[in-house]
């Protein structure tokens, strides 16, 4: 896009996002420890936001939720998550819960790994 405003009055910026999957509770804690960020607030017993101080992201408890048949289904959004030490991350993560498909279309560029709530992500060099 040519002439983007990146500043100024009536642009506006990201203070955050939410996500839903099986249990917003279980997604909060595990991005929550993935990003070094603290739970800042619940909202009920389906929802719980994760913050750094000036970011934050809700995670809540979809009713119908359904996690993509990835690479077969096409991704309304995924994360990337840049990390220091790809094979240490990605064996934090896993410890956390995350998981590894079979699937790795980045080869030595991106990690693919799934949330608990099966969604993709991907994690690569800083």
């Amino acid at each position: 896009m040519s002439g983007v405003q990146s500043t100024g009055e009536g642009v506006a910026r990201l203070r955050g996002a939410g996500f839903g999957g099986h249990d917003g509770k279980v997604l909060a804690e595990f991005y929550a420890a993935a990003l070094g960020w603290q739970v800042a607030q619940t909202f009920g017993d389906s929802a719980v936001m994760i913050s750094d101080g000036t970011t934050g992201y809700v995670f809540y408890t979809a009713r119908d939720y359904q996690a993509p048949n990835w690479p077969e289904d096409e991704l309304a959004f995924h994360l990337e998550l840049s990390v220091d030490g790809v094979a240490v991350a990605e064996e934090r993560l896993l410890s956390l819960g995350a998981t590894k498909p079979a699937h790795q279309p980045g080869g030595e560029r991106w990690t693919v790994l799934l949330d608990p709530s099966g969604q993709p992500f991907c994690i690569s060099a800083s």
